[in-house]
């Protein structure tokens, strides 16, 4: 730096900073719109499916009959993991939190895939597809492993999201939970440079393989301020326990300076507009399953944060209550997010791939300077 010329300012967790460009996602936080490739998410969630949104993300745009049925028979044929990283999973300390063995299951996937020593366009597309297809089967795998119980192979006639629930829980899903399932996964598919779609660019940008920048990917979603916040949105609920203590609990929160997770956004200046679908499953199969009461018990958290801060529920909040009205376990919601948020993930680095510039920002050094060394002997 040049004598007199200031030192420039960073801007905290690089807010309001534009670090590349994407045709992926975009996000109009003052109006709470999302939108994949320009089409609004609520048209996506309302008409759309998964298989349909994976399309969308990784080749531009929405596809035809025949495009989404080779895309369906793709991820069918791809869904079943090697039986090396099986072994892999088996050997993980049953106590192991599902992401960290997911993480390990998705880096030692590279060591296997057909396509690991090919870099090309075609190969990184067809890795990109496998990832998707994979990440779903070895969710629902690390769960039953954990609790003793043999991995459900998975069924070529169930779409991804009904596939997804059948290889956790051992029965076919209800047309009502599949589809939910699906909705809950075309939501959280992608969000512009969130925190790991960010961490997986950034990989991408040394030329690391795919599964090496989704690894980073799932490594930063874990963290509670990521992915981890469904997971603590739980965990709230549980502590609460009945609606009737909704209103005490959280204004204790408040008085105490405490974060009541699952509300406000690093973006959005409304409602978040996943939540809006999301709340409407979460009653509708907490109805269905007999399951309602968290439900009931989120919609009055919800009440009461609107009217004592004026904050609005975010993706995390209804997906909590509609994951444990599907049985799912608390632990095991930040790794649903990735069955989803992989479609998201290999888009991005297919993107980044594409154009590629090394992710090299600079920093604002804060330390000491000519600092003069001292030898050893005279310290």
């Amino acid at each position: 730096m040049a004598d007199g010329q200031a030192e420039p300012k960073p801007a905290a967790g690089l807010r309001n900073v534009v670090a590349g460009e994407s045709g992926i996602s975009s996000i109009d936080g003052q109006r709470g719109i999302l939108a994949y490739r320009g089409i609004d998410i609520h048209e996506l969630a309302e008409k759309s499916s998964f298989e349909e949104v994976v399309f969308l993300l990784h080749r531009g745009t929405l596809p035809t009959r025949p495009q989404l049925q080779e895309l369906r028979d793709a991820l069918a044929r791809e869904r079943a993991l090697p039986a090396g990283v099986l072994a892999v999973l088996r050997v993980l300390p049953p106590r192991t939190h599902p992401m960290t063995a997911l993480r390990t299951a998705i880096s030692a996937l590279g060591a296997f895939d057909p396509d690991a020593e090919d870099h090309g366009e075609a190969a990184r597309a067809r890795k990109a597809v496998r990832l998707t297809a994979q990440m779903a089967t070895a969710v629902a795998a690390i769960d039953r492993l954990r609790r003793g119980q043999e991995p459900v192979a998975p069924d070529p006639a169930l779409s991804h999201a009904a596939n997804f629930l059948a290889m956790l829980k051992g029965t076919a899903p209800t047309a009502a939970e599949a589809r939910a399932m699906d909705v809950a996964l075309v939501l959280h598919a992608d969000h512009e440079f969130n925190a790991s779609t960010f961490a997986a660019r950034v990989a991408a940008s040394t030329l690391a393989d795919i599964h090496g920048a989704v690894t980073a990917a799932l490594a930063t979603l874990k963290g509670p301020l990521h992915g981890g916040a469904n997971e603590a949105v739980m965990q709230m609920l549980e502590a609460m326990g009945d609606p009737a203590r909704a209103e005490a609990w959280v204004s204790d929160a408040f008085a105490q300076k405490k974060k009541i997770m699952g509300f406000g956004h690093a973006v959005y200046r409304t409602e978040d507009p996943r939540a809006t679908h999301l709340r409407r499953l979460s009653r509708q199969i907490g109805e269905e399953t007999g399951e309602r009461r968290w439900f009931d018990l989120s919609e009055r958290v919800e009440a009461v944060v609107r009217a004592q801060k004026g904050l609005y529920a975010n993706v995390d909040f209804y997906s909590a209550s509609l994951y444990r009205a599907l049985g799912i376990p608390t632990d095991l919601f930040t790794p649903v997010f990735a069955v989803s948020r992989v479609a998201g993930w290999t888009a991005h680095v297919l993107e980044q791939l594409g154009n590629n510039r090394l992710i090299r920002p600079e920093s604002a050094y804060t330390g000491p300077r000519d600092v003069a060394y001292i030898p050893v002997e005279r310290r």
